[in-house]
């Protein structure tokens, strides 16, 4: 049989073999989600585009923008004391950082650490060769199963985390899944945390918006897992963002300190339009962000010394002739593989990069897009990805169906990452000599003993023929992700949770709730 009949195999057997094939795409799925992955642990180099010398040139040039031009810190006096008692000069809301000083205080950072899930089989390392996946993070919109792009609502918050829950290659609930504009801003952040905590044993991360919502995240946790066990474990992953350029206001500050003085992680990460919010240039973004890291994670050692905090950066170009956000392009792919390089010369944990499109709809500019994106953030040696399922329209919707494709993704790249298998079975060498020259490998026992695992199986693509996909309904891999997606959450089941605990938890959101009128600002 040549190649292009076993393509095709004839109208007569695709049609009769159309739903079989269906029906194995869908069991390769598992209905809902399969067996769940555990974090990534890279078997594969990171790539570098910076030698030693460039890596040196940014770092002299960070010191020199912390202090000549320094980094302000808004309307938190607290934190402009500590600065001063820590030797800094700090001229109104500027602190300017004598040489080495960042530097030093981040010597008690921790270069791994574990964030602890409800499940413990959860858990997952943050820093050195691991990679945690969490979906899409702080959408207002989301476009649902229906093809409306509407405001998000709890329902869908829940949804997002259910989705995160069941999909093997998602390694994290996340934080901000979505926005769910149906709950008042000030009681939002209580229904958030508890729906991660009851539609998911994956780690999840607080909420940021204010300090006493960060107060109720570490309360909720300390019902979930203890006061003891908080206070001397990492159960929670925040979202730190610097205000580039060289701003941090009170809101993140009130924040980091809270997490910090519990002993939570902080996600200190600039966020970086290059352009608008840092130069246009590659060297002269990296040179902000790392200014910007160092001053804001080493705050979080002043307040308190071995707090695990991560080095992070969200960095997209944009249109010099609209000024939209660009995702996908070639410099940010650069900016990140560079910080990923100086954040472990600081030996921090590094966050960047995701599933990222300005696209409105999972169409082939997503696709593409989100590619360029996720390739380059297990390339660059990522150890945190935000907005790995889900994202799209530049942040603003999350997204049902882009979220079934970029979790088939996810697993790809956990795929990717294992590396070159070097073992006697990966070597092949008696298949090699059972096959031997002219024949073929199909039916060696070599093949036979490994083809349900050797490559990369998807759920959602399709690698038939013409005639097969007609059959079947000729339907677009957004299609088949909307009819995956339906079947998960049609399957759902929760993890089980302490009944008392559950009691405990919507007790404390009860009070908190009535302790405080409605606002919706």
């Amino acid at each position: 049989m040549d190649d292009i009949t076993a393509q095709s195999g004839g109208g007569r057997r695709a049609r009769g073999e159309g739903r079989g094939a269906a029906a194995r795409r869908a069991s390769r799925s598992g209905g809902g989600a399969g067996p769940a992955m555990p974090y990534i642990t890279r078997k594969i180099a990171p790539y570098e585009v910076l030698d030693e010398e460039g890596l040196q040139l940014i770092e002299r040039n960070a010191d020199i923008v912390l202090e000549e031009i320094g980094i302000e810190f808004r309307d938190d006096a607290e934190a402009l004391e500590l600065w001063r008692q820590a030797g800094a000069d700090v001229k109104g809301q500027r602190v300017h950082f004598p040489k080495g000083l960042c530097r030093e205080l981040l010597k008690t950072a921790p270069s791994v650490f574990t964030q602890h899930a409800r499940n413990p089989e959860r858990s997952v390392q943050i820093g050195g060769k691991a990679t945690v996946f969490a979906p899409n993070y702080g959408s207002p919109f989301v476009r649902d199963l229906d093809g409306n792009r509407r405001y998000a609502t709890l329902e869908d918050f829940r949804n997002f985390v259910k989705l995160a829950y069941m999909a093997p290659s998602v390694h994290h609930s996340g934080g901000t899944v979505c926005e769910p504009v149906d709950i008042p801003v000030n009681k939002r952040h209580l229904d958030m945390v508890y729906s991660h905590i009851k539609y998911s044993d994956k780690p999840f991360m607080g909420s940021v918006t204010a300090p006493e919502r960060a107060e109720d995240s570490v309360a909720m946790c300390k019902i979930l897992f203890g006061d003891d066990f908080v206070e001397n474990n990492t159960v929670l992953v925040n979202l730190i963002n610097a205000n580039s350029p060289m701003v941090y206001d009170e809101t993140m500050l009130g924040a980091a300190k809270v997490y910090a003085r519990h002993n939570q992680a902080c996600v200190i990460s600039p966020f970086i339009l290059s352009g608008a919010m840092s130069p246009v240039t590659v060297a002269g973004t990296l040179t902000q962000i790392l200014a910007e890291v160092l001053a804001g994670a080493s705050f979080t050692q002043l307040i308190r010394p071995g707090a695990p905090v991560l080095f992070g950066t969200f960095a997209a170009s944009i249109s010099m002739q609209s000024g939209a956000p660009t995702f996908g392009t070639p410099e940010p792919a650069l900016v990140s593989y560079g910080a990923a390089q100086l954040a472990r010369r600081m030996g921090l944990p590094f966050r960047t990069g995701g599933s990222l499109c300005a696209s409105k709809v999972p169409d082939a500019q997503a696709a593409h897009e989100s590619a360029n994106t996720l390739n380059m953030t297990l390339l660059a040696g990522a150890n945190f990805v935000l907005h790995a399922a889900g994202w799209l329209e530049g942040g603003l919707a999350a997204c049902y169906e882009k979220f079934m494709i970029d979790q088939d993704q996810l697993g790809m790249m956990q795929k990717l990452a294992q590396g070159v298998d070097l073992s006697e079975s990966g070597q092949a060498m008696d298949a090699i000599r059972e096959v031997g020259p002219g024949a073929h490998y199909l039916g060696c026992a070599h093949t036979q003993a490994n083809f349900q695992t050797a490559f990369y199986r998807s759920a959602l693509a399709d690698n038939n023929s013409f005639e097969q996909w007609e059959v079947e309904g000729r339907k677009r891999i957004e299609d088949r992700a909307n009819a995956l997606c339906r079947s998960w959450l049609e399957s759902y089941e929760a993890p089980p949770l302490d009944p008392a605990i559950d009691e405990a938890l919507l007790a404390y959101i009860a009070k908190r709730k009535d302790s405080m009128p409605d606002a919706f600002s």
